[in-house]
């Protein structure tokens, strides 16, 4: 699987080789874009191979060498980019960590991971860092790209990046034979070392060292790059966290092997003009991302004039009726065509272009289930949206869907070279091209997480459907039964709810209960929208939240969403009984979601476990007091007198999981 590179004369398993290749190939091509102050600047692949080569160089002087852990801290930055490259170029190991972690979630990472070295971005970084240095015994140095701030600071151990970078260039320019040095020591390199180090998002736990070899990472992201066909033509904005498998992934792996450009906004606030400036080819969103544009666009739309309201709705419909058909190639009447020509030049090219979706060619989401009203209205605009099911384990990619062949309801046939299989007990299980080595110093976890012959263990229920598209049912551990014996799968049914715009987040309750029941988060922006136009005042989440028009919307949603369930029969059983608007939003901070934004649900079942027994001994209200995190960090706490409410339950055909799955 491995390619060799003729013209560089060796074999491809690292991405510092890549880098070498790209810049002979494709030196005069943009491989990193930026923008700063206004302003996109841009690098070469022969620009960032020198970026990346004076860094390494610098590295090495202040001590880095071969196996040592090097921290990677901040938002998708170019340096910090280049920090992955130069590490790997070392044999050194990168190791992500999520930007908005809080100082002590951090010191465990850094701790755990045993990393001398950290590349930071800012003083923030910084200080989360000297805050906790007892905790991190193994930390020599630290550099960061910002100096903002950071003047008066004790320069023992804390590096300017620039004077890092500096230092190498000094030493390039003492002695013309480093560069031959550092090249060949690319070239001898090992696809075996460990490429990155990436820690999970701790949704069941602490968060665990993923370790990728460098040569399972390559084949990896060569395999998905050939099947989407992504090249040095294409390009991506970079906005995800820099600790998650999905940004490393799609951006890093699959941009080193293909020499697309990426490109890095200005910031987390600036995502959605930077989309719209850059233009991309390629882009992953989760649905939460493709929830929050949909919702963006059902307010202007409710602003907009009556004509214009009018011409959108119904370009809408006609985009819902031929829109997939078209991008899919498959046959629609001439009328139908023309109709859509028509919606093309009037909504749809600008609606993308507002977006930034104009230029995509391929586009994918996962991470959590996506609605399918809200997949298809997408896909109907002629974006080319599909899903993919993966893992940290797996260095992300188990399925993928094939163009032509894209459903909502499933997450794709297995990717190129990946074998899955499901367990007696429906566990979904898989060995793949980038599959870890194991979890750093957790050899007994490594052990549970494989199986005998060598399959990684999901922990997610699934089947397969009769076209062979993988369907995921919910976490194993979470799917249980109701006293009934009905099938209670809390994923499915919160994903089902949060297909509205006013819902951001559900938390469903029921296993080994007589119903289900459900917390809910409104959405501030969609919800706070609405009440601005009703001339509904409110001070804050929590009074909104509590608001009587408020619970009467949501209360639609949750009978909306019972008559869905009550359509499918392996769901019908756990239709929502009764439910309530949970009164703060649920935060990372407070450790109710993980960093990538999921629900940690045994964390929410005890914090809210008086809010849980009120929804199941027939309370009509519960006062309940929450500690909570400011955004300051300082901890205060909310206070409230949370609403209960039953909901409607429709009459249903009940069907027992392992006979639909069969």
């Amino acid at each position: 699987m491995v390619a060799t590179a003729s013209t560089a004369g060796m074999v491809l398993d690292t991405f510092p080789k890549y880098l070498l290749l790209n810049a002979e190939r494709f030196g005069d091509r943009p491989a990193m874009r930026h923008k700063d102050f206004g302003i996109w600047q841009s690098w070469t692949w022969s620009e960032q191979k020198a970026q990346v080569r004076s860094l390494a160089l610098g590295l090495q002087a202040l001590g880095v060498r071969h196996g040592d852990k090097i921290a990677i801290v901040g938002t998708n930055r170019p340096r910090l980019y280049w920090g992955f490259a130069a590490a790997q170029s070392l044999g050194a190991i990168p190791v992500p960590v999520y930007a908005d972690a809080v100082a002590e979630e951090m010191a465990y990472v850094l701790d755990h991971a045993e990393v001398g070295f950290a590349i930071v971005q800012d003083q923030e970084q910084v200080d989360k860092i000297q805050s906790f240095a007892e905790k991190i015994p193994a930390l020599k140095v630290v550099i960061y790209d910002e100096p903002r701030g950071l003047r008066d600071y004790d320069r023992e151990h804390l590096h300017d990046f620039a004077d890092v970078q500096a230092s190498g260039e000094a030493l390039l320019q003492a002695d013309a034979q480093l560069a031959k040095w550092w090249e060949e020591n690319i070239r001898q390199a090992s696809g075996d070392d460990v490429s990155v180090m990436l820690y999970t998002s701790g949704t069941t736990g602490r968060s665990k060292g993923v370790m990728i070899k460098a040569v399972n990472a390559v084949n990896a992201a060569a395999d998905t790059a050939e099947f989407d066909k992504l090249s040095e033509q294409d390009s991506v904005l970079a906005y995800l966290p820099l600790a998650w498998v999905g940004d490393h992934y799609l951006n890093y792996a699959q941009g080193y092997v293909s020499g697309f450009c990426m490109a890095c906004p200005e910031s987390q606030q600036t995502i959605a003009h930077d989309l719209r400036e850059i233009g991309p080819t390629f882009y992953f969103a989760p649905p939460r991302i493709f929830e929050g544009l949909l919702t963006s666009v059902t307010i202007r739309m409710e602003d907009a004039g009556w004509l214009k309201r009018k011409i959108f709705d119904h370009y809408v419909g006609v985009a819902r009726k031929h829109g997939q058909a078209i991008l899919e190639g498959r046959p629609v009447p001439l009328l139908g065509r023309l109709n859509y020509a028509l919606g093309e030049m009037l909504v749809y090219g600008p609606l993308k272009n507002v977006l930034g979706l104009s230029k995509i060619r391929v586009a994918y989401t996962a991470g959590e289930a996506i609605g399918e009203d809200l997949f298809s209205f997408f896909r109907s605009l002629g974006i080319n949206l599909k899903q993919l099911y993966g893992q940290t384990e797996a260095f992300l990619y188990v399925t993928v869907q094939k163009d032509g062949e894209v459903r909502s309801d499933a997450v794709g046939p297995a990717a190129p070279n990946v074998d899955i299989r499901i367990s007696n007990d429906g566990e979904v299980q898989f060995r793949s091209p980038g599959m870890f080595s194991g979890y750093f110093k957790q050899d007994e976890q490594t052990r549970e997480t494989l199986t005998r012959d060598g399959y990684v263990k999901t922990g997610d229920a699934g089947f397969f459907d009769k076209d062979g598209q993988l369907k995921i049912i919910d976490r194993a551990k979470d799917v249980g039964k109701l006293e009934s014996g009905a099938l209670f799968a809390p994923k499915y049914i919160e994903n089902t709810l949060k297909f509205f715009p006013n819902i951001k987040e559900a938390v469903a309750f029921g296993d080994g209960r007589d119903f289900c029941a459900a917390f809910i988060n409104i959405d501030l922006q969609a919800v706070g929208n609405w009440a601005e136009r009703n001339n509904i005042a409110y001070a804050s989440y929590q009074e909104l939240a509590g608001h009587p028009e408020v619970y009467r919307i949501i209360a639609k949603h949750v009978d909306e969403t019972n008559l869905r369930l009550s359509r499918e029969p392996l769901m019908a059983g756990a239709q929502i009984k009764r439910f309530l608007v949970l009164h703060k939003e649920l935060d990372a901070d407070d450790g109710e979601l993980t960093r990538t934004l999921k629900v940690r649900r045994s964390f929410v079942g005890e914090r809210y476990g008086e809010l849980i027994e009120a929804l199941y001994d027939g309370s009509k209200d519960k006062y309940i007091e929450t500690e909570m995190t400011f955004e300051d960090g300082r901890k205060g706490k909310v206070h409230a007198t949370v609403r209960i409410e039953d909901a409607r339950v429709y009459d249903a055909k009940v069907e027992k999981f392992r006979e639909a799955a069969e």
